[in-house]
């Protein structure tokens, strides 16, 4: 006697038997018990999730003998009922989209659509993978799916739905099929078991149900291939041992020795995985697998059913949560997940491997981009800091000797409380050219750290003249431009250097030749701004400048 699989065996025969698509099977029900049954149905959905079978229900419920009109509840033991089981029945055809896919055989079903059925009431087609018919075919199916024959019902199943044309689409009553959840499924399991007089280990019905990864008939595929082992009782270990599979334990030793910084205890776990058989894909998804569920519990208190775990599982993968923060969690499964792909492709996979996983373990070498923002952030405020202080101190502290070309005007001393200290801005009388030229660049950092652009405008200047407050600023013929750009904002620039030196000023601008060491500074600052443009001209240094939100305080050039 031939062997019939668990999936057709216990394959769901009534609205009330489907698993995990309750708001469907009610929704049809309610359409048959009410008389509101369309004309064409639309189930999507993945594989295993009930499609087929759905389908076949309906079909019983439209055509079951028993009864004298369509009921909810077919008998299932009719010759309709028994014969649509098997595929069998003469009225309800099920067609196979893809070896049917052309205008021919669409143009045979219209032509045999017009006859009444044998003996049931309905003539029901079944097409199975329907987004595998031609263009001419859905064409030509257009108009009989529009307004059918009274006796006529269209049920078509897809795993591709955006593969058909919506003008078949917006001719029937679509419903989607979701992925049946992994309690759903071992609950189904269970009860198989039972019904087969199968002893089993719990865990062993959770791991199925996780391997079916929502789909009933890769559970219960699944089970078939343990029961036919022929071992008494079903364990984990038979599982793992037959169906190929990473031990869960290991791996989560594997992700232990990763989270310790172990780089040479990793090599040795890894070389032990794949001394039993397994391949580096393989262990590669179990790892994927195990981190994402890591990912789940660390960033929720109650997981719930987003994970589904054998309680030693759950411990295990707790005492493991602390060696890790979700930002690892999340490199670390997008660089596996890039890394089996590379790995199909790749003659060495195993060296690939090691090296992802050498790499993951000794990610304390490498700076997380948050810390390192902080970082930089941190530092760019102490150098900003540094540099405000460097300019301070060298307004207040001048020079032993200055020269003035401008008399001396008394300043009115600044109005303190006891309570202040008596430090105040430096006298005007002691602020001279010499004073403002020894500390020019100083003066030039700080108005470039509030305003870059009038800054590099004024880097073509020389200061050459002080009298009564006034700072006279000399463009040379060269930098005409920065010279106009300096006199439409000479409002904007006494505010900045008054702020920089200390004392309000009043500032000339005038263009004109500059003596020899003078030329030279200039030439020197033009050429300073040149090697500045062109360094952060060049990709690789915008990059890191946008990454770190830093600013380029000076250049200097390395001698090879």
């Amino acid at each position: 006697m031939s062997y019939t699989v668990l999936a057709r065996r216990y394959r769901s025969q009534s609205f009330d038997d489907v698993v995990g698509q309750g708001p469907i099977a009610q929704t049809l029900k309610n359409a048959v018990k009410t008389g509101h049954v369309a004309h064409g149905y639309l189930f999507t959905g993945t594989r295993g999730v009930g499609k087929t079978t759905m389908a076949r229900i309906l079909a019983k419920a439209l055509n079951c003998l028993k009864s004298d009109e369509p009921t909810p509840e077919p008998c299932c033991k009719c010759d309709s009922c028994v014969s649509i089981n098997t595929g069998d029945d003469i009225d309800v055809i099920e067609i196979d989209g893809a070896s049917n896919r052309g205008i021919d055989n669409i143009r045979e079903l219209r032509q045999r659509a017009i006859y009444r059925p044998a003996r049931a009431r309905h003539k029901i087609y079944i097409i199975d993978e329907v987004h595998m018919l031609t263009n001419e075919a859905f064409n030509a199916l257009l108009k009989i799916l529009e307004e059918p024959p009274e006796h006529i019902k269209f049920i078509f199943a897809t795993t591709e739905p955006h593969k058909v044309p919506a003008t078949i689409q917006s001719r029937c009553q679509r419903f989607d099929f979701n992925n049946i959840s992994s309690s759903d499924i071992a609950g189904q399991l269970t009860k198989i078991l039972k019904a087969e007089k199968i002893k089993y280990d719990e865990d062993v019905v959770v791991h199925v149900s996780r391997l079916a990864n929502g789909s009933m008939r890769d559970g219960l595929s699944l089970l078939d291939q343990l029961i036919s082992t022929g071992v008494k009782r079903l364990t984990v270990n038979l599982l793992e041992e037959f169906l190929g599979l990473p031990n869960r334990e290991r791996i989560c030793e594997l992700l232990d020795l990763i989270g310790d910084k172990n780089a040479g205890g990793v090599l040795k776990s890894l070389d032990s995985l794949l001394s039993t058989g397994q391949t580096c894909t393989q262990i590669g998804d179990s790892l994927i697998d195990c981190m994402r569920d890591l990912l789940v519990m660390k960033s929720t208190d109650k997981p719930g059913q987003l994970v589904v775990l054998t309680e030693q599982e759950r411990q295990k993968m707790t005492d493991l949560l602390p060696k890790f923060d979700v930002a690892a969690f999340i490199y670390n499964i997008t660089t596996l997940e890039r890394l089996r792909w590379t790995m199909k492709n790749s003659d060495n996979p195993r060296a690939l491997l090691e090296a992802s996983m050498l790499r993951l373990a000794l990610s304390e070498h490498f700076m997380d981009l948050d810390r390192l923002l902080e970082q930089s952030e941190i530092a760019g405020t102490s150098i900003r800091r540094q540099a405000g202080d460097s300019v301070k101190k060298k307004q207040i502290e001048p020079p032993a000797k200055t020269k003035t070309r401008a008399p001396a005007r008394e300043a009115e001393p600044a109005k303190q409380s006891d309570a202040e200290p008596k430090e105040q801005a430096e006298p005007a009388e002691q602020v001279g050219i010499e004073l403002i030229k020894s500390n020019w660049q100083s003066i030039l950092e700080s108005v470039k750290g509030k305003k870059a652009a009038t800054g590099g405008f004024l880097d073509s200047a020389e200061p050459v003249g002080w009298e009564d407050n006034e700072l006279t600023l000399i463009f040379p013929q060269s930098a005409g431009f920065a010279k106009q750009m300096c006199e439409k904002r000479k409002g904007q620039i006494e505010r900045l250097l008054s702020d920089a030196v200390g004392l309000e000023i009043k500032v000339r601008i005038e263009t004109g030749a500059l003596e020899a060491d003078e030329t030279q500074v200039v030439a020197r600052a033009q050429s300073d701004r040149k090697n500045q443009d062109q360094a952060l001209s060049d990709p690789a240094v915008r990059t890191v400048l946008s990454g770190l939100n830093a600013t380029v305080t000076g250049i200097d050039k390395v001698k090879e």
